[in-house]
């Protein structure tokens, strides 16, 4: 069923770029990351990223703090949390992950001192840009003002 499908996303995306060349295909991803599990996280990631060139996609948009999982709450404030999602960016940018398709990683990152939850651009084994989060989190996981 997932063959039939994934040629199903195959032939329409095919229709869509003889008829336009302005439309791209963009892959979302919903993945099952868990906090503090470093290697699961970033092997459903290099799967969602391989997933999303089968498809055609360009852009590969994941879930916010995909590296370290979304609830790791006071871990972000440990060293070892950074450290072991800077290693596996690392290990996606040495692979050939990222070559030929733009891929919308959510990281925790520090800057100067300062931790931020970011948005990483990636292309072709290298960074693009990394943009962080604007509006945080000041109730809990979810409540954003």
């Amino acid at each position: 069923e997932k063959q039939k499908t994934l040629k199903n996303l195959q032939s329409k995306h095919s229709a869509l770029i003889m008829s336009s060349s302005s439309l791209i295909c963009v892959a979302t991803c919903n993945l099952n990351q868990w906090a503090l599990d470093f290697e699961g996280n970033l092997s459903r990631i290099e799967k969602s990223i391989m997933l999303a060139k089968q498809v055609g996609a360009s852009y590969r948009l994941g879930p916010e703090l995909e590296l370290s999982g979304y609830g790791c709450e006071d871990h972000f404030l440990e060293s070892d949390t950074l450290m072991h999602c800077e290693e596996s960016l690392a290990k996606l940018l040495k692979s050939d992950a990222t070559n030929g398709i733009v891929c919308d990683i959510g990281a925790p990152i520090l800057h100067n001192g300062v931790r931020y939850n970011c948005r990483v651009f990636c292309l072709d084994g290298k960074i693009l840009f990394m943009r962080p989060k604007m509006f945080m989190a000041d109730d809990g996981n979810y409540r954003e003002s």
